[in-house]
């Protein structure tokens, strides 16, 4: 059973639009995500363009990959390191913890995700 940083069952993210490295509407993580997709997020405006700013676009749809872009109010499983990153900086978006893996906490305190509880 996978875990979320509440140490309880793992909850979906989201199904539309159709977030998780596995594209399963789950903030797992396994070897092959080199990123740690883990943290479930309700992207802003401000996160978005930060992010879009640090060199991944979140915005613009890519037809080739099926992905929709992000809006914000969508909630989509972003990369721990980047989460923390946009934190640091002031403009990381709200958590939704029954969704966000454990894996997150090898990267965040459970502080600062508690912070920016959605």
């Amino acid at each position: 059973m996978e875990v979320n940083v509440l140490n309880t069952k793992l909850i979906a993210c989201c199904y539309e639009p159709l977030t998780g490295f596995y594209r399963d509407g789950f903030c797992k993580t396994g070897l092959e995500d080199s990123g740690t997709h883990t943290v479930c997020a309700v992207m802003t405006k401000e996160f978005l363009e930060y992010s879009k700013n640090q060199g991944n676009d979140l915005i613009t749809p890519l037809s080739m990959y099926n992905f929709p872009g992000l809006k914000a109010g969508d909630k989509w499983c972003l990369c721990a390191k980047r989460w923390l990153q946009a934190y640091k900086a002031g403009v990381a978006p709200a958590v939704v913890l029954e969704a966000t893996h454990k894996k997150t906490l090898d990267y965040i305190d459970f502080t600062s995700l508690l912070e920016a509880k959605f």
